[in-house]
């Protein structure tokens, strides 16, 4: 293993997260990326490796993985170095760094705090830090509007589990340790509409659209939320609800985390709807409201 392709991660372990994006670097938005079977990376997949004394073992597979705690940011510092996995860091494309999980791996990662969430791939080594368990490029961190806070509470989950090289159907971890499908993994997805049984003469039956809602914030404190609700029930005319998102890990005293509750507007006729509010409602100060379907 070449020092030089975890020099990265160890500078952002002493200090450099949530760094200044700003300078000559062209800002260009990160497009959504496709998750897709690859060759592992030549570099920065050894069977272990010390880092300030500490030695990490690296994963053989990402199937079935799925953990939360805090996520950071690393950007224009670090622009085009070389990765842990021979790859030049591009602040600007979805990526991010891992300290076990195989070069490169696709994984889902969520926004504890504000139920956003993006795709991104782990193409480098890190974050160094107690308690961090990804090190996001500048792009993802801004996609989960985490930049400002410099940390957020996350969870990371493998979209492509399969054995790197394998022929199986792209699947995603899921929350008892088997493997769903990957088309079902957003975690911001609508809850699937009835589609009742169907013989082989039965017509396909529409299903009706999901309901819109904007989405005003989430919140750790019930108190918090509904001081939010009762302040937008006073500036519009639709209804105005707090729902509660509960962790799928409840069970599991080591994924345990406190529910959010999401203050979120309707049901609205539809997103052209939902958009025209938002502007509205931003006018008025609430910022960044987001549309879902559920």
């Amino acid at each position: 293993m070449r020092l030089g392709l975890l020099c990265g991660p160890v500078l952002l372990a002493l200090g450099a997260c949530g760094s200044n994006p700003k300078g000559t670097v062209a800002e260009v938005p990160a497009a959504e990326i496709r998750p897709k079977v690859e060759p592992k990376a030549r570099s920065g997949n050894m069977r272990s490796y010390v880092v300030r004394g500490k030695r990490y073992y690296t994963k053989t597979s990402s199937r079935n993985h799925v953990e939360r705690g805090l996520a950071s940011w690393y950007g224009r510092k670090f622009h085009g170095r070389r990765t842990s996995s021979g790859e030049r860091y591009d602040m600007h494309q979805m990526t991010a760094a891992h300290k076990t999980l195989p070069l490169p791996t696709y994984a889902r990662v969520t926004n504890l705090d504000n139920g956003r969430s993006t795709v991104v791939r782990v193409n480098d080594r890190g974050p160094f830090v107690h308690n961090r368990v990804i090190d996001l490029s500048y792009a993802a961190a801004k996609r989960l509007d985490m930049v400002k806070a410099g940390i957020a509470r996350v969870e990371v989950r493998s979209i492509d589990p399969r054995d790197h090289g394998g022929q199986s159907p792209l699947r995603v971890a899921s929350t008892d340790g088997a493997a769903e499908p990957a088309q079902r993994a957003p975690a911001e997805r609508s809850p699937d509409v009835g589609i009742a049984a169907t013989s082989a003469v039965a017509k396909p039956q529409a299903s009706a659209p999901a309901p819109v809602y904007l989405q005003l914030g989430a919140f750790g404190s019930r108190g918090n939320a509904e001081q939010l609700r009762d302040q937008v029930l006073a500036a519009v005319d639709a209804p105005v609800r707090v729902q509660t998102a509960r962790s799928g890990f409840a069970s599991d005293p080591l994924y345990a985390v406190d529910p959010l509750y999401k203050v979120q507007v309707g049901p609205l006729d539809s997103e052209r709807d939902a958009d025209t509010l938002g502007r509205r409602l931003a006018a008025l100060g609430i910022e960044k409201p987001m549309v879902v379907s559920r």
